[in-house]
């Protein structure tokens, strides 16, 4: 009799515990990330034309949710813009520039019910983030004199450290392991970078303040940190 109450109490177990781990699929999800992506820059500064340019991200994810992200982020890549012949102004730069910011991006599904209609579903994945970092600028090739007005010059910084505001919006798409955990994401997004200064380009006109933009393309890889949603995280 002892020995089928113990074998009755083992079998309850090992279906609470079966019936558990069903229940969490979908609901499971991965709390840290690493991720990679490239971005295509456009500088808005001193200089009269634009150009765009390459850059390299590099990022840390912590997940509070699958739809509150804390990101933290490292930028390396180039800034240009103006022309030294054709512009008035003769300006003309290139900057090697570096950055890191700390971001809290909030996605549509935290706030919305996604479970009842295919288009909710959809749109969960949008978000929009913002926070602060922080620019390291070092012009390798500068123009500060123009050859249409003589004499006319351009004062600024060859190298400069400002504070700055990134502001983005994107789209996560996320990529399911076979728990239905989300292990890989695809990220699209439009960030504008708003830098509480003026030497981006290494010019300093004027009071309005340097910004850069870039469009980026990047992926985040799961690596661990596994923990439950109150949702269903996939339909």
């Amino acid at each position: 009799m002892k020995h089928l109450k113990k074998s009755s109490l083992l079998f309850l177990l090992v279906c609470c515990m079966a019936i558990r781990t069903k229940a969490q699929v979908g609901y499971d999800y991965a709390q840290y990330d690493i991720g990679f992506g490239i971005g295509m820059n456009t500088a808005y500064g001193d200089a009269e034309t634009t150009t765009s340019t390459k850059s390299y991200h590099f990022n840390f994810t912590y997940n509070y949710s699958p739809f509150i992200n804390y990101i933290i982020e490292a930028q390396f890549g180039q800034l240009k813009g103006g022309d030294s012949l054709t512009t008035y102004s003769g300006r003309q730069f290139n900057n090697n520039f570096s950055a890191v910011m700390f971001k809290v991006q909030v996605q549509a599904g935290e706030i919305m019910d996604y479970s009842q209609s295919n288009m909710s579903n959809f749109f969960k994945n949008v978000y929009i983030s913002t926070g602060v970092g922080f620019v390291v600028n070092h012009i390798t090739d500068i123009s500060r004199y123009s050859t249409l007005i003589p004499g006319y010059y351009t004062p600024g910084l060859n190298n400069s450290n400002e504070i700055l505001i990134p502001a983005k919006i994107g789209y996560e798409i996320k990529f399911f392991n076979r728990f239905e955990q989300p292990s890989i994401k695809l990220d699209l997004g439009y960030q504008y970078n708003f830098v509480l200064g003026d030497e981006l380009d290494g010019f300093q006109v004027g009071t309005k303040r340097d910004a850069y933009s870039q469009i980026v393309v990047g992926l985040k890889f799961a690596i661990g940190g596994i923990t439950s949603y109150r949702k269903q995280i996939t339909y």
